[in-house]
């Protein structure tokens, strides 16, 4: 289930997180996407950032979305952290399995679903939640921040070495990329 090893230096209290959203989101925005590590590992944490994402939307009256993955079966969630999917607009359970070829829209393999939990979740989100992944409905998000690149989404199989080649062919060379780790 990991894809990151859990590096403590790498810690950021829960409160400049949520300053960065703030400042990274002051141009606009429609959503916000908690992934891995394994976000319901640190629930302490993680119920103390969705209370702070949810009050700044309801004192600033924004409209943006809280969309979770977990690696964990929807079961255990709502056995566990029911609470916490109290919180949550929608969540992406079940872990990623390579060998599954993703078929839905957000998903990273074939065992996922997307799970609208609140109203503004189903307006978000019931339309994908049975879409087909195609050509058409692929996205990546790329932004550059402290002379890093990053790339947010769920490319296909061989996208990111695609990538990779495309930035080789034209002179930059790529490093500390993490889909190698």
């Amino acid at each position: 289930m990991d894809t990151w090893a859990s590096d403590t230096s790498k810690r950021v209290p829960v409160s400049d997180l949520l300053k960065w959203c703030r400042r990274v989101a002051a141009n606009g925005f429609d959503g916000i996407t908690i992934s891995g590590g394994e976000p319901f590992d640190q629930a302490v944490d993680l119920a103390v950032l969705l209370r702070g994402l949810r009050d700044w939307r309801r004192e600033a009256k924004l409209n943006f979305d809280i969309l979770c993955y977990s690696g964990y079966p929807l079961k255990t969630l709502q056995q566990k952290h029911a609470a916490l999917l109290a919180l949550l607009d929608a969540v992406i359970p079940e872990p990623f399995v390579d060998s599954l070829e993703p078929t839905g829209v957000w998903r990273g393999s074939s065992n996922q679903s997307l799970v609208p939990l609140s109203t503004l979740g189903n307006q978000r989100f019931g339309e994908y939640v049975d879409m087909p992944l195609d050509d058409n409905n692929k996205r990546m998000q790329v932004a550059v921040e402290h002379g890093k690149i990053w790339m947010i989404g769920i490319p296909a199989r061989g996208d990111m070495e695609k990538v990779e080649a495309l930035c080789n062919s034209r002179g930059l060379t790529l490093h500390d990329v993490s889909w190698r780790r």
